[in-house]
């Protein structure tokens, strides 16, 4: 009687133990866990550490609460001015209702990224291209706006939305390219007449000057002679002012004759008497002899 009551009691203890071996779950803090019994949903998630269930009658399912990261596929599609783009997206998710996430949408992961797929299309058919390159947070916040509608009804809550890259044919760079060097050159001329404007007006103001003040003109020449000399590999060719030219010349006027005197009397020496010709004048005639009469 004893070894039978023995054997009862180690049987029972074995089932009872295959019993918690078959019902223990173990829900990990990252984890919810939802109880479906025979098709119902029971109660609300189980939360994480130990947990039991029925075995054969209820079935549990584990939902990661964490943040999902889901790349979007690349997507085609041709811009509100015309340009065809390829354009690839993240979506950063999670699920904040387990029991949503499982009984209210077949697969959520498949389900967030179709609507990302397709919310990525609209975007691009309704933006410029401009706002595609340069304007990515504005469109990131419509992005997740469109798909986060949808998915809230799914017990999942969508974080960010970023887009990732803008490809765009060879041809449209090449174009996008020459435009930008077009505006560059143009505003490299404006900066240039910019400064020859400057310039001019800079030596307007210093030829005043210089015409008031010749000597500056002077000066300004031996500085550029200077300039120029420091250069040991150049030939310097000195040119002669014209101003100093008038300056001798004005001089020389100035400067009093050395044969006049003070008055402009002649200071030259007495010469002496010229002496008459030893000839006879031209004018007198010779005595003409009787002889010859």
């Amino acid at each position: 009687m004893l070894e039978e009551l023995l054997a009862a009691g180690v049987a029972a203890g074995s089932a009872g133990l295959v019993y918690v071996a078959a019902a223990a779950r173990i829900v990990r803090q990252y984890e919810r866990g939802v109880v479906l019994r025979l098709g119902r949903l029971m109660g609300e998630p189980r939360r994480p550490g130990f947990t039991m269930i029925i075995p054969a009658i209820d079935k549990l399912h584990k939902v990661n609460m964490q943040i999902v990261t889901m790349p979007v596929p690349a997507q085609e599609g041709i811009t509100r001015d015309n340009v065809t783009v390829r354009v690839d997206a993240v979506v950063y998710f999670k699920v904040i209702d387990a029991a949503n996430a499982i009984i209210r949408v077949q697969d959520y992961r498949f389900a967030v990224s179709q609507m990302a797929q397709t919310s990525l299309r609209s975007i691009i058919g309704k933006s410029d291209l401009d706002d595609l390159l340069s304007n990515r947070e504005k469109l990131n916040q419509g992005l997740e706006l469109m798909i986060d509608s949808p998915a809230v009804g799914w017990g999942v809550q969508v974080d960010r939305v970023e887009i990732k890259d803008v490809s765009l044919p060879e041809t449209m760079k090449r174009s996008m390219a020459r435009q930008a060097e077009a505006d560059r050159e143009r505003r490299a001329r404006i900066i240039n007449a910019d400064a020859e404007l400057q310039a001019s007006k800079k030596l307007s103001q210093a030829a005043g000057v210089m015409a008031e003040q010749p000597a500056a003109l002077q000066l300004r020449l031996l500085q550029t002679v200077v300039a120029v000399a420091a250069e040991k590999n150049s030939t310097l060719v000195l040119p002669f002012p014209v101003e100093l030219l008038r300056f001798l010349e004005r001089a020389q006027q100035a400067q009093p004759s050395p044969a006049l005197g003070e008055r402009g009397e002649s200071t030259a020496p007495p010469t002496a008497p010229t002496p008459p010709p030893s000839g006879p004048p031209d004018d007198q005639s010779s005595p003409v002899s009787p002889d010859d009469q």
